[in-house]
């Protein structure tokens, strides 16, 4: 039997790595003995939350935590093109410092992508990057301003922002083509779960299963896959809270998943 593939020339895919998917004290937790923080499982160690997308032209890399370093030594990454930043607290935006390699060995400043008030916290904690004398070897960086509901390219990838809320914190996720990225979300307007239809694969937060004033819970992060609707969905910004990967990881429902630490995904988008 002669088997004939015919290949679609417009189809690409995406290579997603999850570099970190640890809450904001990272998994184990300093001097937490419990079951968790001292398991041996590798998938129960979590960096700070963050993402690879490689989408053949361009590498993009969603939020630099206090890992970041770490985190592009553990892949091994040689190209950067953009940081995007869903938003500014401190474990979100602490290892931009570390850019300094790739403005080195690129030539060039990093692409940051953020909303103006996050560029407002960068600018002000990263204060030696933007003075008018600066001292060599400090990171270059080109901050770029993102528009709530306006789509923006990085090279040759669309980006579309997402809108949702952190408590009361206006905070961002993004889709690329058939994948979508969003942490540290409690509320999500019904507008914004429209913009996230026909996503495949998606990603959310799920700190743990009690409730939390700025984080989804395992069930609310369930409900939010329900609406949208993706044929895969994975769990992440986990605390040690949650329990056992394998235990809880055990519990979910068909097509979710708890991420963890190096997870590679493929996901095909249409161009």
């Amino acid at each position: 039997m002669c088997l004939i593939i015919f290949e679609n020339p417009n189809l690409e895919v995406l290579k997603i790595t999850f570099l970190g998917t640890g809450t904001s004290q990272g998994v184990p937790v300093v001097a937490c003995q419990c079951q968790v923080c001292c398991s041996e499982n590798e998938r129960d160690k979590r960096l700070r939350s963050s993402v690879l997308i490689e989408t053949g032209t361009e590498n993009l890399v969603i939020d630099a935590g206090p890992d970041f370093r770490q985190q592009m030594l553990r892949v091994g990454l040689r190209k950067l093109d953009a940081i995007l930043l869903t938003h500014e607290h401190y474990d979100h935006i602490a290892g931009l410092d570390d850019i300094r390699a790739f403005n080195w060995v690129e030539q060039r400043p990093t692409d940051i992508y953020a909303e103006p008030r996050v560029q407002q916290s960068i600018e002000r904690i990263f204060h030696y990057v933007f003075a008018s004398k600066k001292y060599p070897g400090i990171p270059q960086m080109n901050l770029h301003t993102v528009h709530e509901g306006q789509a923006f390219q990085v090279g040759k990838t669309e980006v579309v922002p997402i809108r949702a809320f952190h408590h009361k914190l206006p905070v961002l996720g993004f889709r690329v083509g058939n994948f979508a990225y969003l942490t540290d979300i409690k509320t999500i307007a019904p507008e914004e779960i429209e913009r996230l239809k026909g996503v495949t694969h998606l990603v959310v937060n799920a700190l743990r299963r009690e409730e939390h004033i700025s984080h989804f819970t395992v069930d609310q992060a369930l409900e939010f896959i329900a609406a949208v609707g993706p044929q895969k969905a994975y769990l992440t910004h986990i605390g040690h809270q949650l329990g056992l990967h394998e235990t809880e990881n055990a519990q979910l429902p068909n097509g979710v998943e708890l991420a963890y630490d190096g997870l590679v995904l493929d996901v095909n988008f249409q161009l």
